[in-house]
């Protein structure tokens, strides 16, 4: 086969996975064919399972045979949830072999209902990561002060970790931060810690659009309209440079390098809410602007295609435009918008979304499994 435009990104040293999963795409050879022309991981979070299961009739034999056997309602979803993560596990299971464990890894989010109780999501990330008995699975965390020892406890534990909703450097910090403890509880238990896998899931495009708008009220009503109407656009990319930034700094610590001397992988960044919501901008503006070395991007399937069609496979940072990008958060900030707080509430946002997600799907499955029952 010849080489895609996913193959130039690994070469470059950027994995491309796939945010989105569902019953069709693993019965048929769809995903099998999106990883044989270079994708490698894929991840999934309560509103893709919801519009996968809910909106869809994929499902509904096996919520009827689940039913029929006694479960309920949460153990229907948790075994369809994780009946499509080892699914897809075993599809991706030859790039994690290839890649000796860098890629690979399928993603599954502990229920959001816990998100704000630390015990029972160590419980239900070690429940979760037993029951789908798969070494390229990742458990997902939210980048939330009750998750970071979810985090931590974790990866002490040998198991992978995706982080999420990651919006602001200062959140980053403390997911890396997080990071660095796990393991170094795990090195006092395995002196071998290439086996381990993470990656910080910062996301992008709501950034943009949230601030855009914002701009978009000021703009009628001062007199720096040029200059506003410059800021747009930017703030999202100028985020993640900072946190890329900051993750090649972390990487060439000390700390971590007496990690890495025991075998250990950096934490990569993972760029997630990388689909473009504002039809005046480029469909594949957040892959091309943020391909970079030891990073994931994680897309949509549409983005994906419009990637393979129109996209570039060009380095786009670096780590050295950390201060053009601070220059970009200053003038925001001086026009009254802060990116720290708009990133406070874009999380607070987050976690209500996949709250409500969770919710709208357990009701669904519910549903269908009382209608189905009947017929």
């Amino acid at each position: 086969m010849s080489k895609t435009k996913l193959h130039e990104l690994a070469d470059v040293g950027q994995s491309i996975w796939l945010d989105y999963i569902s019953r069709p795409l693993l019965e048929t050879n769809a995903l099998q064919d999106w990883v044989d022309n270079g994708l490698r991981g894929m991840t999934s979070n309560p509103s893709i399972f919801n519009q996968s299961i809910s909106q869809s009739k994929d499902y509904d034999e096996k919520i009827s045979q689940l039913k029929a056997a006694g479960k309920s309602t949460f153990e229907i979803y948790d075994d369809l949830t994780i009946r499509d993560i080892q699914e897809a596990c075993d599809i991706f299971e030859p790039v994690y072999r290839a890649t000796d464990g860098l890629d690979g890894y399928v993603s599954l989010e502990i229920n959001p209902l816990l998100a704000n109780d630390t015990a029972a999501s160590i419980a239900e990330g070690k429940r979760l990561y037993a029951k789908a008995g798969r070494k390229n699975i990742m458990i997902k965390v939210p980048s939330t002060p009750a998750g970071f020892p979810v985090i931590e406890e974790l990866l002490a534990d040998g198991i992978n970790v995706n982080v999420t909703l990651i919006f602001s450097l200062q959140q980053y910090e403390s997911t890396a931060n997080a990071f660095m403890k796990g393991l170094e509880r795990y090195s006092q238990k395995q002196s071998d810690l290439s086996k381990i896998a993470s990656v910080a899931s910062v996301f992008v495009s709501r950034i943009d659009n949230t601030i855009d708008e914002m701009l978009d009220k000021k703009i009628p009503t001062v007199s720096q309209k040029e200059k506003l109407t410059f800021l747009k656009n930017k703030a999202a990319i100028a985020n993640c440079q900072l946190v890329y930034a900051k993750a090649l700094e972390l990487e060439n610590s000390s700390r971590f390098k007496t990690l890495t001397a025991k075998g250990a992988r950096f934490q990569r960044v993972l760029w997630a809410s990388t689909s473009t919501k504002n039809p005046a901008y480029s469909d594949v503006k957040y892959i091309t602007e943020l391909v970079a070395k030891n990073t994931v991007n994680t897309v949509p399937e549409k983005t994906l295609k419009a990637f393979m069609d129109h996209g570039i496979t060009k380095i786009a940072l670096n780590g050295g435009e950390a201060g053009g990008a601070g220059l970009i958060l200053m003038d925001l900030n001086t026009q009254g918008i802060s990116i720290d707080e708009v990133c406070k509430k874009l999380l607070a946002d987050g976690v209500v979304a996949f709250e409500k997600s969770f919710n709208e799907l357990i009701y669904s499955i519910e549903t269908k499994a009382t209608q189905l029952a009947a017929k």
